[in-house]
C-alpha cells in the first residue's frame, strides 16, 4: 500500500469516528470536519470519505451537510427525500431546502 494510500484511509477512518460522534437531532458540514481533523481546506475528501461508505446505516452520513445547511449528500442515499426524512424525524428543522443551522449545527 502507498503511502498516500495508507494516509487516505487514516483520513476516511478519523472522519468516520467524527461523523459517529454527531448527536442525535444535530447536523455539521463538511468544512468543520475538515477543520477539526487539521485538514481546513479537505471539505471534498470528507465527502470522498463518506461516500466510500454508502449504505451503511450504522454511520449516521445524513447529518452531514453543506456549509449553507443543503442536502449536498442526498444522492447517496437510497431514495432522493430520505437524508431528509431521517433529519427531520430526529426533529432536525429546515428553512426551505436547507437545515436551519442556527438551530442544529454542532461543532466538536
Amino acid at each position: 500500500m502507498s503511502e498516500s494510500s495508507a494516509n487516505s484511509k487514516d483520513f476516511f477512518h478519523r472522519v468516520h469516528g467524527m461523523v459517529r460522534q454527531i448527536p442525535t437531532g444535530r447536523v455539521t458540514t463538511y468544512g468543520i470536519i475538515a477543520r477539526e481533523l487539521g485538514m481546513k481546506s479537505s471539505a471534498r475528501m470528507v465527502g470522498w470519505a463518506l461516500n466510500s461508505v454508502a449504505g451503511d446505516t450504522s454511520l449516521p452520513c445524513h447529518r452531514v451537510v453543506n456549509r449553507n445547511g443543503e442536502l449536498t449528500g442526498k444522492l447517496h442515499f437510497a431514495t432522493p427525500d430520505l437524508m431528509r426524512e431521517l433529519l427531520e424525524a430526529e426533529g432536525v428543522g429546515f428553512i426551505d431546502d436547507a437545515v436551519d443551522l442556527k438551530k442544529h449545527l454542532w461543532t466538536p
